[in-house]
């Protein structure tokens, strides 16, 4: 069962109309009782640090969630913010991620950016795989994912990175963490690449 965390943020619906199509069972969970049968979750994200963890923090579900992801080994995908608050702060707020991967979250340095429109990173980018994961299985390196952010996730431990993207230089857009895991660009919104991506999590 895919479990889509919806604490605010996130374009829940797209998840789910996704996996649909993929004939994969989900649900929605805004309360601790909706994690009953959860074997994989889905953590979205849109926006601020501060404002998701400050939302997540508010939902009465980070308990269940911390319970489900660091005793029970439950995958989960964080994506977008749902990705950088897997870290441990952000530069962009003062409040402290989730700490479940080590990393800070950093502003992009526009001034290493060779391109007009230097902030958001918006739209398609090619990633590079760093390593061999299941969550990237038939992707490489001429697979694109749209993104949409002005901060990178900067991963403490290189061998937690598996993949990168470039973007004034070269950042961890997908990263792992025995089952914790997180993507910086948005596979609801990828296409074929989100929709292999979802289904690689769904099977893991």
């Amino acid at each position: 069962m895919i479990t889509i965390i919806d604490y605010g943020l996130g374009n829940i619906r797209a998840f789910v109309n996704l996996y649909e199509r993929l004939n994969v069972q989900t649900k929605i969970a805004r309360f601790p009782s909706d994690f009953n049968g959860a074997t994989k979750l889905i953590l979205p994200g849109v926006g601020a640090f501060d404002y998701a963890m400050t939302l997540l923090n508010q939902s009465g579900i980070q308990g269940e969630l911390e319970r489900l992801v660091l005793q029970d080994g439950v995958p989960v995908l964080g994506i977008c913010v749902g990705m950088q608050i897997l870290g441990k702060s952000s530069d962009e707020g003062v409040l402290p991620g989730l700490g479940w991967i080590d990393g800070q979250v950093r502003l992009f340095d526009a001034s290493k950016i060779p391109f007009k429109t230097r902030l958001p990173h918006m739209g398609w980018n090619t990633i590079k795989p760093m390593q061999e994961n299941p969550l990237l299985n038939g992707l490489n390196e001429e697979s694109r994912f749209y993104f949409l952010h002005s901060y990178y996730f900067d991963c403490a431990d290189e061998t937690e990175t598996i993949a990168t993207a470039e973007y004034g230089l070269r950042y961890a857009c997908a990263v792992n963490k025995k089952n914790v895991y997180g993507v910086q660009f948005h596979p609801e919104k990828s296409h074929s690449n989100g929709i292999r991506l979802l289904h690689n999590f769904a099977r893991l």
